[in-house]
Parts: structure tokens; sequence; C-alpha cells
């Protein structure tokens, strides 16, 4: 998979880019953890997301955020990441014109980041958001939420309690137009740390997730 640097709002970003041989082949950017917390694109959850939308028929792009590995800048308290994750998405579409469906996948903070870049870029058909930390951000900017999409945690999530993201579903589902599918993994905790019996149901529930709504969109 081809390392590749682009630019960013504060200089360079680095990234994995792994396309497909289809020119018209949806895509998809992966966004990773929080920075200050050791997240980087190499995060286990990101990789195994990554591969699974690429398996999928794919294109799709992770990168790290400003400060991070070879990404130039500095930790911006979201604001920046937000810019960075738009100007990835910029990158991407720029090389794939002719895709006809977009998506964001983000794990912890990047699904944070992932929501907000939703409510700027109307392009973007369906959304991925692992482990969401409700009770440490506001997501309350999702009026309406512009897409429809997968919210998935573990029920032994102690970072980002399942408690909060049963709150954020709860209003999600109020809004009309879009469909808000929540699942949840029995007994995983907020890195799906076990492989056999947390990280491979999450990986598949997504995958399933995912291809359902592209049989949907392609009728």
């Amino acid at each position: 998979m081809p390392e590749v640097i682009f630019s960013g709002p504060e200089g360079r970003l680095e990234g994995r880019y792994h396309p497909q041989k289809q020119p018209d082949a949806p895509i998809a950017i992966v966004l990773h953890p929080h920075p200050q917390f050791g997240g980087t694109m190499n995060n286990r959850v990101v990789h195994r997301l990554h591969y699974a939308f690429h398996e999928l028929g794919f294109t799709v792009l992770r990168f790290n955020f400003r400060g991070v590995g070879r990404s130039q800048g500095e930790y911006d308290q979201g604001v920046g990441e937000l810019s960075d994750a738009a100007s990835a998405l910029d990158y991407l579409q720029a090389l794939n014109p002719n895709s006809k469906h977009c998506w964001v996948a983000g794990f912890s903070f990047g699904a944070w980041i992932g929501m907000q870049l939703l409510m700027r870029r109307p392009e973007i058909t369906g959304f991925i958001s692992v482990s969401p930390p409700a009770n440490m951000y506001d997501f309350s900017f999702l009026a309406p939420c512009p897409s429809s999409g997968l919210i998935i945690n573990g029920t032994a999530d102690r970072v980002a309690p399942p408690k909060d993201t049963l709150s954020l579903v709860g209003k999600l589902r109020e809004q009309k137009g879009i469909t808000i599918t929540h699942e949840q993994v029995e007994g995983a905790g907020h890195f799906f740390e076990n492989d056999e019996d947390h990280m491979a149901p999450m990986i598949t529930t997504v995958q399933d997730y995912v291809r359902r709504r592209l049989g949907e969109q392609t009728r």
C-alpha cells in the first residue's frame, strides 16, 4: 500500500492510500483516535477498518492528523484536525473523480471528527462511528444529521460509556429522513482488545452494514 504525502492546512500530511482498479470505485477515509493519547493511523481499529472497506471494493485513505508521525503542524483541539480531514477528502476525491459513493469512518476522537465532516460535505453518503466519545465531546452540531450511518460500541467501554452512546443514538433517531443503525459488541472495551471475541465481530458488523447500504444505493 503506497505511502502518500499530501498538502494539508498546516503543511504536509502523511497517509496510506489503497486504490482499486475500477475508476468509479467508492471511496472512504478512515480517521484515527486522539493524537495526544497515542492515536495514529496505524491504530489497530483504524487499520482493520481500512482493510474492511478495501475488501468491499472501496479505494481507501487513512492518514495522520497534524503533529502525528510525519504530518506537520501541532494538535489543534479538533478544529485543525477537522480541516485536515477535509483536506484528506479533497485529495481522495481529486484522485477519484468518477466515484459515486463517499464514506467516512472514524474511531473514538476520529468518530467525532468524522461526524463533523458530515456536516460540511454533503457528498458523504454514509458513515461509520466506532466508539464515539459522546461523554467527552458535544455532538449537538448534528442537527440535522445529513447522512444515515452506523454507530458501534462495546458494552464494556469505560472510556466512552455505553449510556452516553445510547443517548446520542436516541437524539439522532428523532431526526427525519435518515436511519441511524446502532450495534453493540458484547463485552468489548473501547479498543476492542480481544481479536476473536470483539474486533472480528465489530469488523463483520461494519462490513455487513456497508455491503447492505451499497446494495441499496446501486438499485
